[in-house]
């Protein structure tokens, strides 16, 4: 049986250590905080800060689940930008509303929550849960906020050791990593946004002839090289100068605007669409044959001459637009040539009948 003295240094080992194991830990979690600043601000690339995020959390915390909600301010929700754990794939097509669960009631308030039991919490939603067929036990959740906004939130569900609940500990080291986490992603998104305002054109959120040309370009020169297709759809509004006329040149860039987001919602995900000039559209359709355009253009020509434009203001305005076609090899060799061919068409169109699709 150990003495009284033997116990006291005994005692004393342990508690150096406990020190010297403290120590170590608040030394390493030093270490990963310089690291994942240093990261973060060596890239603008919105993925690429994600990714970073995901790793650090993933080694400084360990959780079983988490994810990175994103706030979309149009729709005042949440949707799951980064979502790592048990059943990801399912929660990807979920949104939270602000102030909707703990993530949503975060992100309204802009404060960090602990929930040791969500048992015991009437703010935690089930939806999630219900979705995988998953049991929430304990939460740490952190609003993403920059400049006193908040962009999102961070939440950790369940500890990876059986048992454990989240505590204090690991709600300030959450922080400490979310306020790393905003300043780079505040900071992507306005490069991102720097980025779009040079090729997008900002009535219609379409690209811009700018960018048309250089999308152009790559995609005839891989078409002459793999020996594929990049076919052409040129449109232009029937008599837009009499909505100009009739309601006034602001109403007429609603309805422009109107006309972007009904050819928005026609696109794959392959194509792109620009804004060329005036009332005039382009939409580039790589690695699809002449036909497969035609068609397209139909589609798109029936859902513009169907649709009751202006209906906020009061106007239910109706318009009709003349199409033309046009493909590489069949009737161009080069970017330049793609553009006249379709206008060409188009205006064929124009001087005939109007509301129609014409071959080049």
């Amino acid at each position: 049986m150990p003495s009284y003295s033997e116990k006291n240094i005994m005692e004393a080992r342990k508690c150096e250590e406990s020190f010297a194991s403290e120590h170590d830990q608040r030394i390493r979690q030093l270490a990963t905080f310089s690291e994942l600043g240093k990261a973060l601000t060596s890239t603008l690339d919105l993925k690429e800060i994600l990714n970073i995020v995901m790793e650090k959390i993933s080694e400084m915390l360990q959780p079983k689940n988490w994810s990175l909600l994103l706030v979309d301010e149009e729709k005042n929700d949440l949707y799951f930008e980064i979502v790592v754990g048990e059943g990801a794939d399912k929660l990807r097509d979920i949104r939270l509303k602000v102030g909707e669960g703990i993530a949503g009631w975060v992100a309204r308030e802009g404060v960090s929550l602990l929930v040791p039991d969500v048992n015991k919490d009437p703010r935690f939603s089930k939806k999630g849960d219900e979705s995988i067929k998953f049991v929430t036990k304990s939460i740490v959740c952190v609003p993403l906020k920059s400049k006193g906004k908040c962009l999102g939130v961070i939440e950790l569900i369940n500890k990876m050791s059986e048992g454990e609940s989240f505590k204090e500990e690991d709600l300030l080291l959450l922080n400490t990593l979310a306020d790393y986490t905003a300043i780079a992603i505040e900071n992507a998104k306005f490069f991102q946004k720097i980025q779009e305002l040079t090729i997008t054109d900002d009535l219609t959120k379409l690209y811009n002839s700018r960018y048309l040309y250089r999308f152009l370009d790559y995609e005839v020169e891989r078409a002459r090289r793999y020996k594929s297709k990049v076919a052409m759809v040129f449109f232009d509004l029937d008599k837009f100068k009499d909505v100009n006329d009739m309601h006034g040149h602001l109403n007429g860039s609603k309805l422009l605007a109107e006309t972007g987001k009904l050819v928005t919602a026609a696109l794959r995900k392959v194509d792109i669409a620009c804004r060329y000039g005036g009332d005039e559209f382009v939409i580039v359709m790589p690695q699809t044959v002449k036909d497969g355009a035609y068609q397209f253009a139909e589609k798109l020509r029936s859902a513009i001459s169907n649709h009751i434009f202006l209906k906020e203001e009061g106007l239910n305005h109706q318009v009709t637009a003349s199409f033309g076609v046009a493909a590489i090899p069949e009737d161009a060799h080069n970017a330049l040539e793609l553009i006249r061919a379709a206008d060409q068409a188009m205006y064929r169109v124009k001087n005939k009948s109007r509301n129609a699709v014409e071959m080049a």
